[in-house]
């Protein structure tokens, strides 16, 4: 089957269980897992610890591997487990024993930490511009309906008159607050784990501000342990994720609640609804009520990984991949 421009490979006698591997996961992080192995070997070479002719090799066959992934034309192994092992493997029997040097000074843990770190800075983003795209629809249609009076409630009881611009501006301010989560969320993940090994570091002599340099990160770990153990940018994101959510389910009810016949403040745009299978005069404003619903789930990813980071001790465990 297809999936993040590459493709499944399983044995047919492999049970359900076998299949269901971090690969299936993982293999959407092939841009970060090869940008940071690009990285590594750059500045393994760098130190002389491997030698130019080898780097040049693993570049080359590296970058053919992205382009292959790309292509649609990978076939991505569940038997090698996940993201790392599958290129490595490719990459290996690509360019021979200089494709094996390439994991010198680097331990899957600490390889796993940095594609999970420039994986969730490459969606946050692209999640703030779709936050500024959405605040910027919210001002327009507060322009565009500027001199509209509308109700306001409390206890969903009229209140006072405002205008609907009013009314919407509130949105916006909530999306701000929104916005400020996120950047936090990018603070967190803005920090450079490779060079910290399995747990306590290694004996080559790495570079790793050089690697953060190429890899555009602000700030390293201080510590080993916690920089393969540490997943508070991914529960910071999901807190992020899930106070957004929130937000845009308050939205999506008021906007439900005024496109009923008993409110009949708005009409919703037909590309936004759908009829009724039995009463053609209905239009049910599906988009809103998906979002409100879809909302649970934000909140059971956020728990989910809280639960699963309660009981974990020091330092990296399969949980976290």
């Amino acid at each position: 089957m297809k999936l993040w421009g590459g493709r499944f490979t399983k044995a047919t006698d492999k049970s359900v269980e076998e299949f269901n591997a971090s690969i299936q996961f993982d293999c959407r992080m092939y841009a970060e897992d090869i940008c940071g192995s690009i990285a590594h070997a750059t500045m393994l070479a760098k130190q002389g610890i491997i030698s130019q002719e080898d780097k040049e090799a693993i570049v080359k066959g590296l970058k053919a591997i992205f382009q292959q992934i790309e292509d649609g034309k990978f076939d991505f192994s569940v038997e090698l487990e996940d993201i790392h092992m599958n290129i490595e493997k490719r990459l290996t029997d690509a360019i021979g024993e200089a494709g094996k040097r390439l994991h010198t000074g680097r331990s899957r843990n600490d390889q796993v930490a940095l594609d999970t770190h420039m994986y969730v800075r490459r969606e946050i983003a692209s999640i703030a511009k779709l936050l500024v795209k959405l605040q910027e629809s919210l001002v327009k249609a507060a322009e565009k309906y500027s001199d509209v009076i509308m109700p306001g409630y409390t206890h969903l009881q009229r209140a006072q008159p405002i205008l609907f611009s009013h009314h919407l501006m509130a949105y916006f301010s909530m999306l701000s607050r929104d916005f400020q989560h996120l950047k936090f969320a990018w603070d967190m993940a803005d920090i450079m784990p490779l060079g910290a090994g399995a747990l306590a570091g290694t004996t080559y002599p790495l570079d790793q501000p050089f690697v953060a340099k190429t890899l555009h990160f602000s700030k390293l770990y201080d510590n080993s342990l916690d920089a393969v153990s540490d997943r508070d940018y991914i529960i910071a994101f999901l807190e992020f994720a899930a106070v957004l959510m929130m937000h845009l389910s308050r939205l999506s009810e008021e906007f439900i609640l005024w496109s009923s016949s008993e409110f009949k403040f708005i009409e919703l745009d037909d590309s936004h609804c759908t009829g009724s299978s039995i009463m053609p005069q209905k239009k049910n404003p599906d988009i809103c009520e998906l979002v409100r619903g879809k909302t649970g789930r934000f909140y059971g990813h956020l728990m989910g990984v809280l639960t699963m980071m309660k009981g974990i001790p020091m330092a990296y465990d399969k949980d976290m991949q």
